[in-house]
């Protein structure tokens, strides 16, 4: 049967992708979702976005925006060098990026610009980076930056008490209009979890690659999930964004 896999935050790690396809046993009748922050972290940053490139010439692929996509984004159209964003993961991309001719920068470039800010399949399940903040849904968000900066539909979906019933006034709007959402951006590492982590119909596929945690692909119907191995140990002399 044909499978629909979400894949987490990458920042950067090649090795713990390569590791994930393998270990979900990934094949070409597969659909694959990717939630965005490919690169800033560990050494492998242009070379993840090549290899997804390449990924999407034989299999189905989708690329959601994450702020570090963004960031990487404008830095290489606009040469701009935030601080924060050098210490935050940058520096590594910056130096992976200079192994890279013009010419394939600027493949890199139509990768990037393509990304989608948010994707609805048929089963009304919304895979999207960070959140949106419009009650109506992201078709009427405002501010398009949301979809990859926000944090508060993840604090809003960990807040709600369990015994809280949709029907109940007092039940947040935003959970109310998707059967599932699937993101990443605030690893679960933050709240001691290691895995997948589900509050209320929000799943968060961030466990923390990027840090010290491992690099997830998950079946969204089955719920099965594979990991990489902890991805600090596939990158032992470096330090990723700790």
């Amino acid at each position: 049967m044909n499978r629909t896999l979400v894949i987490g935050d990458i920042h950067g790690a090649l090795n713990a992708v390569e590791q994930i396809l393998k270990r979900a046993n990934v094949t070409q009748d597969d659909t694959l979702i990717f939630l965005g922050d490919y690169v800033d972290g560990w050494s492998h940053s242009a070379e993840v976005v090549s290899f997804l490139i390449e990924l999407k010439t034989s299999y189905n692929c989708i690329f959601v925006r994450g702020n570090h996509d963004e960031l990487c984004y404008t830095w290489l159209t606009q040469n701009t060098h935030n601080p924060e964003w050098v210490k935050h993961g940058g520096q590594a991309t910056m130096d992976s990026y200079a192994k890279l001719s013009q010419e394939k920068i600027n493949v890199h470039l139509q990768f990037y610009e393509n990304l989608t800010n948010y994707y609805i399949d048929d089963h009304n399940r919304l895979f999207l980076h960070a959140g949106f903040t419009n009650l109506h849904g992201p078709h009427r968000e405002h501010f398009s930056k949301s979809f990859y900066w926000d944090r508060t539909l993840w604090e809003t979906a960990l807040a709600i008490d369990p015994r809280l019933k949709k029907t109940d006034l007092n039940y947040p709007n935003r959970l109310l209009l998707f059967d599932e959402i699937y993101i990443g951006h605030t690893p679960v590492t933050r709240i001691n979890q290691t895995t997948p982590v589900q509050a209320s119909c929000v799943w968060n596929i961030d466990t923390g690659a990027a840090f010290r945690g491992s690099l997830t692909i998950m079946d969204v119907n089955t719920k099965e999930w594979w990991q990489s191995d902890p991805v600090y140990q596939l990158y032992p002399n470096e330090n990723g964004r700790n």
